[in-house]
């Protein structure tokens, strides 16, 4: 998408970021990825064997580069994880592909990259407990999926609950939102969840998708809120985890604006809020 070329680009403009804060990630190894995915569903990803329904199922057609691309996605988010214990914060320019199953891709999502790098932090004994934190506007379905069984990953999705997916997976705590919800109504429930929810989980780091189609311009989004809330949605999350002092990594997630600067403008501010507090 073009929004992955334009904001690395406007956060260099406005001296938000500087070359050296950028980070060229490693491609994510297929030991990584089985650690996380099925076998099965792997194979047919790197033979490119995948039916026509799940094709249809991921949202776009089927390329080799996709499966290419989002290895390194993923292995960013891992990445940032390290990067985040030493300096508090870090943040993935692309991920949030919370869509993907274990066993099949969906909604534009080929690789779990929350997921593989939560698994992966858990199977080094690097942390013991995690928290996710999914405010993109549609449910994280395939990671709710994948840590069902898992009491040291506390998924916490807050989502349109008229919006993909029409059938939602079960997190550790869903709060499902009506359409058009507007800034003020959003950061009270926010504000009243997140605290507590971190007092309560006491993680060793957290994964933030703070995608931006929780927007009132967004195509997909259905909610109401405004850019301005949107940014106040960001640096109440980092405020929290900073007072708390537990490191957070952040993967961009959604955004579908009918105006591109809309959404560059939105992910932007995420930058902005962690460098104001962090840096």
């Amino acid at each position: 998408m073009e929004k992955y070329d334009l904001l690395p680009k406007q956060l260099l403009l406005e001296g938000t970021c500087l070359e050296e804060d950028f980070f060229i990630p490693s491609l994510l190894s297929e030991e990584e990825i089985l650690r996380t995915h099925h076998e099965g569903y792997w194979n047919k990803l790197k033979l490119g064997q995948l039916t026509q329904k799940e094709i249809r199922a991921m949202g776009f057609p089927f390329h080799p580069i996709l499966v290419e691309r989002g290895r390194y996605i993923a292995k960013g988010t891992l990445e940032c994880a390290y990067h985040a214990f030493r300096e508090g914060v870090a943040l993935n320019i692309a991920g949030g592909t919370h869509h993907s199953f274990r066993e099949r891709g969906e909604g534009f999502c080929l690789f779990n990259d929350i997921a593989i790098a939560s698994t992966e932090l858990l199977y080094h004994e690097q942390v013991s407990q995690i928290l996710i934190v999914d405010l993109d506007v549609h449910q994280g379905n395939g990671t709710a999926s994948i840590f069902r069984e898992e009491p040291r990953v506390f998924t916490f999705s807050m989502h349109g609950g008229h919006n993909y997916p029409l059938n939602k997976e079960e997190s550790d705590l869903d709060i499902p939102l009506p359409d058009g919800m507007e800034d003020e109504d959003y950061l009270e429930i926010l504000k009243e969840t997140l605290p507590d929810l971190i007092s309560r989980v006491s993680p060793d780091i957290i994964f933030y998708l703070s995608g931006v189609d929780v927007l009132a311009s967004d195509k997909l989004g259905r909610l109401g809120m405004s850019i301005e809330g949107c940014k106040e949605r960001d640096q109440f999350v980092f405020k929290s985890a900073k007072a708390a002092s537990i490191p957070v990594v952040v993967s961009m997630g959604g955004g579908y604006s009918t105006h591109i600067k809309d959404i560059i403008e939105a992910h932007a501010n995420t930058f902005r809020m962690a460098k104001s507090i962090y840096f």
